[in-house]
């Protein structure tokens, strides 16, 4: 995919070459330190996401660079766009959607050069545009990172003496960032965005030098991790952040409307397009007022309460269509937009295992009853169908059901029953994500070491397992499983149950809805031909496997009809197909 640096050899120019191995590594990067992030995540929400955040916000931006590159070969200015244009469409969490604004700042001075200069010039630029975004700055954050790495390169340079300087600056300024905030400094840790900011500037320096800097390390966490004490459970309910439609005029009102609902309130984008990000109680409202102001879309709404408390109904506030089906709502953050609340756990025995994926390596037994598996994956499993199926793979799954998430002693229960030194837990439900967090949490207390991936529908599981490989680096291997949920898009059938108001129109009850990515983007009366359109809008973005999960109350032959609908209109698109049997919904789709 790129050159790699003979020994000795520097970079003079930041060329697309260059541009994509930084984009690459970045990525590459984030995900191998991800859960160190976020588990030093304390502000401004001790909600531990901030390292899978940014991980997902880069993983966007290395999907359009990619993109890019298949398609034509192009300059710097065509690559730095798209690495930033990927990351403000994918941003996630308040340090992505920062993240994004800050390689927005760089794209528009790298569009113009690519020599040290301009890449001092760059990293001011985006400081400063990233301090513009964020309505009430807070020093001792990722933006006092970014405004330290600037500084320390301001001078300019050769591009490896700026690259060098900007590292530098940041490093340190991320050492003392646990001085700045009396929240960070009880913790005992540095900022969590801050240290994501200094592992993108480290990816940019290999890139340029093709040496591995120093790792910045982190402040380490006490005994017992403060995440009670921590401001959140105080602060406001809701994080909302939507992709918006709108011109400057109308973003500016709200920005002001915005900023007096919450707090955390960043606004990045231009050209029409914006991510918004902010914390509020009425999350209906912070949509609401998107609405007022232009085109929201790809909306995700996160719940900050305890795990404790299972996370449903709140999408139903956004008024995007989802409380027509069983209330669950949009997508929470992850994003998965399903609407069944799946879970509870099958009950099957310890030596069953039933789960997506292998695992193990090991065989489906043996492990429960005697030495612990180096390795296991615990998923949850709408519909039976799909459970046989995982079953033979021989690991463990709670089973889902509608309207009935698990409980987070029962993810905590199949995570022991899975008996293994190290596990992969995949919630496949945006509603799961605070259950399965705590879970993973107990479960790590007792010496287990636990990867949480964030997936957000079974296609996401699947597409996750097919590269599973048990005898990787556990990193490696949740990394490799991460990136392959991430680049599978999702949609969902479903039955409204009653009229409801929802982001593709009114539907009545009765009526067939389209999820794609959470959000209703079809109402049809059939379901074979909603699906159809469901599928022709998910592969006109491209794709190149399709993923059918049909239920036992679809209609006779909607999995046949629907692949003979791809290989009629999109030749090169292969399709496979599984039944998920009761209790699942009607029709699940995935795109990768």
């Amino acid at each position: 995919m790129s050159r790699a640096l003979q020994p000795d050899e520097e970079l003079v120019e930041l060329d697309a070459e260059a541009v994509r191995t930084w984009c690459a590594r970045t990525f590459d990067a984030l995900g191998r330190e991800r859960e160190e992030i976020d588990a030093i995540n304390v502000y401004p929400v001790a909600d531990g996401d901030t390292g899978t955040n940014l991980y997902l916000t880069a993983e966007a931006a290395h999907r359009a660079v990619e993109a890019v590159f298949a398609a034509s070969g192009p300059d710097t200015a065509e690559t730095v766009r798209a690495m930033a244009h990927g990351a403000l469409l994918g941003a996630r969490g308040n340090s992505g959607t920062i993240l994004s604004q800050l390689l927005r700042g760089m794209a528009t001075v790298l569009a113009g050069g690519r020599d040290g200069d301009h890449l001092a010039r760059a990293l001011a630029e985006a400081a400063r545009a990233a301090r513009q975004a964020v309505a009430h700055p807070v020093e001792g954050t990722i933006l006092t990172v970014a405004s330290a790495a600037a500084e320390a390169c301001a001078a300019g340079g050769t591009l490896v003496e700026v690259a060098r300087g900007a590292y530098a600056g940041a490093a340190t300024a991320l050492a003392a960032t646990s001085g700045q905030l009396d929240v960070l400094e009880r913790a005992g840790v540095v900022d969590a965005g801050g240290r994501g900011l200094v592992t993108v500037l480290g990816a940019l320096l290999e890139t340029v030098t093709g040496q591995t800097p120093d790792h910045p390390g982190t402040a380490p966490l006490p005994p017992a991790a403060p995440r009670e004490e921590c401001p959140g459970e105080d602060g406001p309910a809701y994080e909302v952040i939507y992709l918006l439609e709108a011109d400057d005029a109308a973003v500016g009102l709200l920005r002001s409307r915005l900023d007096a609902l919450g707090e955390s309130l960043v606004v990045v984008g231009g050209d029409g397009l914006w991510n918004v990000h902010v914390h509020v109680d009425d999350a209906g409202a912070a949509v609401e007022a998107g609405v007022e102001a232009g085109r929201p879309h790809r909306i995700r709404i996160t719940h900050f309460a305890s795990a404790a408390t299972p996370a449903t109904g709140r999408g139903t506030e956004a008024g995007n269509g989802a409380g027509a089906v069983h209330g669950s709502g949009t997508e929470d953050g992850y994003g998965s937009g399903t609407d069944d609340g799946y879970g509870t756990d099958d009950g099957y025995g310890a030596d069953g295992r039933h789960a997506y994926a292998c695992g193990t390596g090991d065989g489906a037994g043996s492990a429960a009853r005697g030495e612990r598996a180096a390795r296991a994956i615990v998923a949850v499993v709408p519909g039976e169908g799909l459970a046989g199926l995982c079953a033979e793979a021989g690991a463990t799954t709670v089973r889902a059901r509608p309207g009935e998430p698990p409980a987070e002693d029962e993810l905590v229960e199949a995570v022991r029953r899975a008996h293994a030194r190290e596990v992969v837990l995949l919630p496949n439900d945006t509603d799961l994500r605070e259950t399965a967090a705590a879970a993973a949490e107990r479960v790590r207390a007792e010496g287990v070491r636990v990867a949480l991936i964030p997936t957000r529908a079974a296609v996401q599981g699947i597409a996750a397992l097919a590269v599973h490989e048990p005898g990787r680096r556990f990193d490696e291997d949740v990394v490799a499983m991460t990136a392959a949920a991430g680049a599978t898009r999702y949609a969902e059938l479903a039955v409204a149950e009653h009229r409801s108001f929802t982001s593709a129109g009114v539907c009545q009850a009765g009526d067939v809805l389209g999820l794609i990515e959470g959000d209703v983007a079809v109402i049809g009366k059939d379901l074979t031909e909603t699906a159809r359109t469901v599928l022709d809008r998910m592969l006109s973005a491209g794709g190149e496997l399709v993923t059918l999960v049909v239920a036992d109350d679809t209609p006779p032959g909607l999995a046949a009809d629907l692949e003979g609908h791809v290989r009629r209109g999109y030749l090169a698109v292969d399709t496979i197909a599984y039944h998920a049997g009761a209790e699942a919904p009607p029709l699940l789709i995935g795109v990768e």
